[in-house]
């Protein structure tokens, strides 16, 4: 670039042009303040809270087991090779997006901070939400016209007496998941496999009972999930133990009885016929004791696949609000006008200038 086509910048000059439109500056700031005031005080304030867990993994021993230790130290995730679950952690944030998992929490019961609210948690999304003053014509108007074009929006029923039904939704109930996913989020790192659930909410001890509730209702199920099957087969031999208990003690007393009945009696077909009733005890009996070992080693099993959680850091109510940062969305704004009116002021010459380098 020559000499000529350099921009000169001239301080002193810039600093007396400003001066000379400071009662522009002034005008510019005030209406912003307003403005920014009239958008930002409003809004309602909201909290979070923040539980972390670290949960315990189904790993299988070997190479792959270490290498895949090794690479979550450098920030790599080699996936599930070390994992026989189909659940494992790095699934857990999209666990708590599930239909399923996020119907589950509306009949959470939870209380406000000052006392004066204790409903579960669908109805106080429902119901006892803040909302700004220039969205309550909104609100209105959407209520009128669904009163006057469509029928009352009831929950659907669910299966089994629960409250909803996650296959079918209504629209009501729709809306009102989809503020509840907006509230609450999950994240989950790689290097220390740590998980951390956020929920927000207007009221600070909503906030931390929703969030020890969903690590609650989060570690109840992996721990049915990965307990499954070992449940399944402490019932399945807890029902055969019971039946073998049964036809034991009903072999004992028939030969009990037998025995009994003929005591003095020494003819072989009578003796022959107690080793009978001797022996198909004793087959019931040894038949009653596998099963109960069987038993006690799948009440074993069931203790071994319960994995363990361990909570990082627990929830806690939160003493000061998350948001809106009010004073720093005011200096953001002031910041945004000063910058346009600085544009404003020098926009001639900056076309000029621009236009002289083109040339």
């Amino acid at each position: 670039m020559s000499e000529e086509n350099k921009i000169r910048i001239d301080f002193s000059e810039i600093w007396k042009r400003l001066l000379k439109n400071k009662f522009l500056f002034l005008k510019v700031w005030g209406v912003t303040i307003v403005l920014s005031c009239l958008w930002i005080f409003p809004k309602p304030r909201y909290y979070k809270c923040e539980v972390s867990i670290a949960p315990e993994t189904s790993t299988n021993s070997g190479a792959l087991g270490s290498l895949s230790n090794i690479a979550s130290n450098f920030g790599f995730n080699l996936g599930d090779v070390t994992t026989t679950d189909a659940i494992y952690p790095q699934l857990y944030p999209e666990l708590l997006k599930s239909t399923n998992f996020l119907v589950e929490l509306f009949d959470i019961q939870i209380q406000t901070a000052d006392g004066k609210i204790k409903t579960d948690y669908y109805t106080y999304l429902v119901k006892y939400q803040k909302q700004c003053f220039w969205d309550y014509p909104k609100i209105f108007l959407v209520s009128v016209i669904e009163m006057l074009t469509e029928k009352e929006d009831t929950p659907v029923a669910g299966k089994g007496g629960k409250r909803f039904d996650p296959f079918r939704l209504s629209k009501k109930t729709s809306s009102v998941l989809e503020t509840m996913t907006d509230k609450i989020s999950t994240t989950y790192s790689k290097k220390t496999d740590v998980v951390s659930l956020t929920v927000e909410d207007q009221d600070p001890l909503v906030c931390a009972l929703m969030a020890d509730s969903i690590k609650n209702k989060l570690q109840a199920y992996i721990t049915d999930y990965r307990t499954k099957k070992a449940r399944i087969d402490y019932e399945h031999y807890k029902n055969l133990t019971a039946q073998a208990k049964q036809n034991y003690e009903l072999a004992r007393q028939r030969y009990a009885s037998f025995a009994d009945s003929n005591e003095d009696l020494v003819l072989k077909s009578i003796q022959s016929k107690e080793d009978d009733l001797e022996n198909d005890m004793q087959l019931k009996y040894n038949i009653y004791t596998a099963m109960n070992t069987r038993l006690e080693m799948a009440m074993a099993k069931v203790q071994e696949a319960t994995p363990a959680f361990t909570t990082l850091s627990n929830a806690t109510v939160p003493v000061k609000p998350a948001g809106p940062k009010r004073v720093l969305f005011i200096i953001a704004m002031l910041f945004c006008s000063t910058i346009g009116t600085v544009s404003y002021i020098f926009r001639r010459r900056i076309m000029s200038e621009l236009s002289g380098t083109k040339k």
